[in-house]
């Protein structure tokens, strides 16, 4: 066992002090908010007593060819962003998480991903940022790769403590910590179920696609289809706020009622009409108060809905699902959701921005006074009377300013752009700008591209 200590939480919070691999394995779930599923996570540590800092996570590459570049653009990435943050971190501990197959074993699976450990640490070591410790959780059992002596990391593994039986679990609940299940739970809220709702659910995309996209890519009927997306959709929401959760019911039993609250066409309309940027800077502003609630579930609801040749429209839902979790307090969820929008769209800019504030620990209330101001401008607008309207000029409204009109950068890929889209309709706007003054470049967790499944869960 490496003989070193880690301090978990800053200053101001409940410290505790985590000696070894066995509290380390225990403690990874309390730092993330959830049990890491099929995840590589690097961890930053500062000073002399190794006080936990930012911290990646992305999913393990599929391809063994990946795992070379993934390791650099990650070890850049955590080291890097911790500069950016606060200061070059002193070490690094690195953790493989990924269940056995069917068949295998934990010891398996931790011989399967040594060379995964050994590039990693390479990465870290060229970067002049050293690794203290590397394990690998699999099975309900941890393995060091960086212990050689048999006698406290023995071959067969150490099994995890037992849940909620640790110094960092009751640390944990004294300052209100609380860790949700596994990330594969997380992600079954925001992805369709194996059913796929069926073939109905395609076929009322397939309609909407048809029926909404010319008038979307039309400037004169484009505002027609906005209104109509955002009064739908606030009609579901109304919908979804009368049916509020019940009381013993599972998060899988919750999601699928809100399911049976929106039909097919419903649920496609709203989908396909997210698909225009202003349109979907309009719904994000519904991320506090009484709205925030029917909101986020509404948002899950569609992600759940984009099903077949749809996939990537589902980043404007995941989009939103993640501004409003993390509007309202809750990170790993918004870290979650939007890591899917990216999975689904790497190039969906208001993901990539909220992603990266989220990530650096902004505060939200930023975007969130933005998209106030927004939407006061317009409701008194819409209470001028007509005349003074149309005194502005040529019987329009004066265009649109603030979020909605800004590109998130110079070069940015104008909407429609850039590469093929699926066949399942056109997505207007979907990939250029995003509201607020949230940040400006891709979050650098873009690592594993190709086979892999990146889930990029950054700076923390």
């Amino acid at each position: 066992m490496n003989k070193h200590q880690e301090t978990s939480g800053p200053a101001d919070e409940p410290q505790i002090t985590l000696r070894g691999p066995a509290e380390l394995a225990d403690a990874l779930p309390y730092v993330l908010g959830y049990h890491p599923t099929d995840s590589v996570v690097m961890v930053a540590l500062h000073g002399s007593r190794g006080r936990f800092g930012g911290r990646v996570r992305i999913g393990i590459p599929r391809s063994e060819k990946e795992w070379s570049p993934v390791a650099r653009q990650l070890a850049e990435c955590l080291i890097e962003g911790s500069e950016r943050r606060a200061a070059r971190p002193d070490g690094i501990v690195l953790f493989l998480c990924q269940d056995p197959a069917d068949g295998e074993s934990g010891l398996r699976v931790m011989e399967r991903l040594r060379p995964l450990a050994q590039w990693l640490r390479t990465a870290c070591g060229a970067l002049d940022v050293p690794v203290y410790e590397a394990l690998c959780v699999s099975g309900g059992r941890f393995w060091s790769y960086c212990c050689p002596d048999r006698r406290c990391c023995p071959a067969e593994g150490t099994a995890l403590a037992v849940p909620g039986t640790s110094v960092m679990a009751a640390t944990a609940a004294y300052a209100g910590v609380n860790v949700r299940g596994s990330l594969r739970d997380m992600e079954a809220r925001l992805v369709p179920p194996a059913a796929a709702l069926g073939t109905g659910q395609q076929r009322a995309l397939d309609r909407a696609a048809g029926a909404l996209a010319p008038r979307i890519l039309d400037g004169d009927r484009r505002a027609g289809v906005a209104r109509e997306t955002i009064e739908l959709a606030r009609a579901l929401m109304e919908r979804i706020a009368q049916a509020p959760p019940s009381a013993g019911r599972t998060a899988a039993q919750e999601d699928l009622a809100d399911d049976r609250l929106i039909s097919h066409d419903e649920a496609a309309a709203v989908i396909v009409g997210l698909q225009d940027r202003e349109t979907r800077d309009r719904a994000a502003e519904w991320m506090e108060g009484p709205e925030a609630g029917p909101a986020l579930r509404l948002w899950r609801a569609l992600c759940r809905r984009c099903v077949g040749p749809y996939t990537e429209h589902a980043a404007a839902p995941l989009t939103l699902a993640g501004w409003v979790s993390w509007s309202t307090g809750d990170e790993p969820a918004a870290r979650v959701a939007l890591g899917l929008a990216l999975d689904r769209d790497p190039e969906y800019v208001f993901a990539r921005l909220l992603h990266q504030a989220c990530n650096e620990d902004l505060d939200p209330e930023t975007l969130r006074d933005c998209l106030r101001v927004e939407r006061e401008a317009r409701e008194a607008l819409a209470s001028v009377p007509a005349p003074a309207v149309r005194s502005r000029g040529a019987g329009r409204p004066p265009a649109p300013r603030g979020p909605a009109a800004r590109r998130s950068r110079p070069g940015a890929r104008p909407a429609g752009a850039g590469k093929p889209r699926s066949t399942a309709g056109p997505r207007p706007g979907g990939t250029t700008g995003g509201p607020g003054r949230t940040g400006g470049r891709r979050a650098q967790e873009d690592a594993g591209r190709g086979g892999a499944r990146e889930e990029r869960e950054g700076l923390g």
